[in-house]
C-alpha cells in the first residue's frame, strides 16, 4: 500500500503537467477569430505594428488594448502559429483521415461533457442559480442516458452547453483584465483569464473525473492529446490567413471584446 501510495504522488506532478497542457491546447475553444484557410499556406509577418499607421494615440481603436509586454507577445504569436502549422494540424489531419464522423462525435460529446464541470463549478460560484441548476441536469442526464456523455441527450431536453470559466467568475466579481497576455500554445488571454485557466485545472485535478490515480499517466497523456486534437478540429482559425498585416493586433481586440461581453452577459 505504501509503495502504490508513493507511486501515485511521485506521478502527481505528471498528472498536474498533462493536465496544463490539456489546458493550454484546448484553450482555443473559446477563441472567436475565425478565418479561411490562406490558398498558398504561407506565413505573411506584419511589417510593422499598427500604431506605426494609426498613431502613438491609437485613435483608429486598434492600440485601444493594454498590451505592455507587445514584444514578449508577438514573440510569443509566433512561436504558437509555428507549432499549430507544423505538430498540432497534422495531428488533426491524421485523425480525422482514420477516424469515422460517428467516431468523432462521440469523443466530442464524452469531452464536452467532461467540461460541463468547470462550468458546474463556475455557474455556482457566481451564484448563478439557473445556470448551476441547468448544467447539473445536463451532466445526470448526459452522464447516464448519454452513457457517460458520449451523447449529448440533454441538448435535445433544451438544455443547452454553456461555457463559465474562474477568469469570467472573476471577472464577474469585478476583478479587471490585466495586461494583455499571448500564452504558449494557448494563445490570446490575460493576466486574469490566464489565473483563472490556473485555478480550473487545479479544480479539475482534485476532482480527477478520469480517476488518473489508478488509471495511470498513460491515460492523462492519451487524454490530453485527444482532447487538444478534438478541441483545434473545430476551429477554423489559420495563423496568417487573413491576408492582413495588422493581424496581431486584430485578433488582440477581437478575442478581448469577446471575452468582455462573455462576462457581461
Amino acid at each position: 500500500m505504501s509503495r502504490r501510495r508513493g507511486a501515485a504522488g511521485r506521478g502527481r506532478p505528471l498528472r498536474l503537467a498533462t493536465l496544463l497542457l490539456v489546458g493550454l491546447l484546448a484553450g482555443c475553444s473559446a477563441r472567436p477569430e475565425r478565418v479561411a484557410d490562406s490558398a498558398e499556406g504561407e506565413i505573411v509577418q506584419p511589417r510593422r505594428p499598427a500604431s506605426a499607421v494609426a498613431g502613438a494615440q491609437g485613435k483608429y481603436g486598434i492600440d485601444a488594448v493594454y498590451d505592455p509586454w507587445e514584444a514578449l507577445n508577438r514573440r510569443v504569436y509566433k512561436f504558437n502559429a509555428q507549432f499549430d502549422r507544423h505538430l498540432l494540424l497534422p495531428l488533426v489531419d491524421g485523425y480525422r483521415a482514420v477516424t469515422p464522423d460517428y467516431v468523432e462525435d462521440r469523443v466530442s460529446d464524452f469531452l464536452a461533457n467532461l467540461g460541463d464541470l468547470r462550468t458546474l463549478i463556475n455557474a455556482a460560484l457566481q451564484l448563478k442559480v439557473g445556470l448551476t441548476a441547468r448544467t447539473l441536469s445536463r451532466l445526470m442526464f448526459n452522464t447516464t442516458f448519454g452513457v457517460f456523455g458520449l451523447w449529448d441527450v440533454a441538448s435535445g431536453m433544451e438544455l443547452p452547453r454553456q461555457r463559465e470559466d474562474f477568469g469570467q467568475t472573476l471577472g464577474h466579481y469585478g476583478v479587471g483584465p490585466g495586461p494583455y497576455l499571448v500564452l504558449p500554445v494557448y494563445g490570446p488571454a490575460n493576466l486574469r483569464d490566464g489565473a483563472g485557466l490556473a485555478f480550473d485545472l487545479a479544480a479539475y485535478s482534485v476532482i480527477d473525473p478520469l480517476n488518473y490515480e489508478h488509471n495511470g499517466d498513460d491515460w492523462a497523456a492519451g487524454y490530453a492529446t485527444l482532447s487538444a486534437i478534438d478541441t483545434r478540429m473545430k476551429i477554423g482559425f489559420r495563423y496568417y490567413a487573413s491576408g492582413s498585416p495588422f493581424e496581431y493586433e486584430l485578433v488582440r481586440n477581437l478575442t478581448t471584446w469577446a471575452r468582455e461581453l462573455e462576462i457581461g452577459k
